[in-house]
């Protein structure tokens, strides 16, 4: 415990997480600080694309092996079983209707890319080396958890009254899937990354390296902001148990990664990002997928649980913990 509070104390210290508490607390006070949308839009690019490449960059340099197709599988692995495990918990304490519940638990099995980056810099900072491969992890963790999300509605029978409806959408959602910004920034800055190696990380270090936390500190004030627009528009949807289950849930979430991680026989570093992976919540592609997929699910719920809760959550209190868990499973 005192591990855990001191490595609280200094993350909550971090510049990223005080300029999140910075634009949180200037939202709440109804202050006119905004960063225009086009900029937090490029802000959004730039860390997906420096994120991609230099994972794989480090890929190229590692190489393909046993425990990069391992690791992988149990990140498909993970997206797809936790919304399960997320709705099941939904349903025992809290009231939620079931089209909202499913939209909830899709968003606990994807992955939030800036929980992931904070978490990457916790270790930077802290000098803990870990496998860059989980970059291509994070990429694939997104889509699967929708997967889920699409079977849980058919099987809840909660899409039982959309009858055609739901079928014409089909198409459109799947292309939303594959084609989503975020996923393919993310993966094809990930195959540049890999094809070009230490090479092409060299020729750019200079903008993907060296101002990657600052970026970081700008897009998380822009995050604090929306966070706590969406808290004040949203909190009337919250209930208690709600809130509870925003931070229950990204424990179990990292229970469960950071013991997959010991099963690979990741390192402490890569185990924390598992770890942190499987405890982050979606509040970009996710909620983009439920307004097709489930247009009557409320995004003053679910994008305000993910972005307004548990975002927060992870940034200020979580990582921390996951940073024991990966010292706990990590080889």
């Amino acid at each position: 415990m005192h591990d855990i509070l001191n490595l609280a104390g200094s993350n909550l210290l971090s510049p990223p997480v005080l300029f999140f508490a910075l634009g949180f607390a200037a939202s709440f006070a109804r202050s006119d600080l905004e960063v225009p949308q086009a900029v937090a839009k490029a802000l959004s690019l730039y860390l997906l694309l420096a994120i991609g490449f230099k994972g794989g960059v480090a890929v190229a340099s590692h190489g393909l092996d046993t425990k990069l197709v391992s690791t992988l599988a149990a990140g498909i692995v993970l997206s797809a079983a936790i919304p399960f495990l997320a709705f099941a918990l939904l349903r025992i304490v809290t009231n939620l209707p079931r089209v909202d519940a499913v939209a909830v638990a899709a968003h606990y099995g994807s992955i939030s890319i800036v929980t992931f980056a904070a978490a990457t810099s916790v270790l930077a900072t802290s000098g803990i080396d870990y496998e860059g491969y989980l970059v291509a992890v994070a990429a694939v963790m997104e889509t699967p958890a929708i997967v889920s999300a699409l079977l849980l509605l058919r099987w809840s029978g909660a899409n039982d009254d959309q009858g055609e409806n739901a079928n014409a959408s089909a198409s459109e959602l799947w292309r939303e899937i594959a084609l989503n910004g975020s996923i393919v920034l993310l993966t094809g800055a990930f195959v540049i990354g890999w094809v070009t190696g230490e090479k092409g990380l060299g020729d750019i270090a200079g903008f993907v390296v060296d101002p990657f936390k600052g970026v970081l500190c700008l897009f998380l004030l822009d995050m604090g902001l929306v966070a706590g627009r969406g808290m004040r528009q949203g909190a009337r949807d919250l209930s208690l148990p709600l809130v509870g289950f925003g931070i229950v849930m990204p424990l179990i979430g990292g229970v469960l990664g950071a013991g997959a991680a010991a099963v690979i026989g990741l390192s402490a570093g890569g185990a924390m990002l598992l770890a942190t992976l499987a405890a982050s919540a979606s509040y970009i592609a996710v909620p983009a997928a439920m307004r097709l997929a489930i247009p009557e699910a409320r995004p003053s719920i679910y994008l305000s649980l993910s972005l307004g809760v548990t975002f927060p959550f992870n940034l200020t209190l979580g990582i921390p913990v996951y940073v024991i868990l990966g010292n706990i499973a990590g080889s």
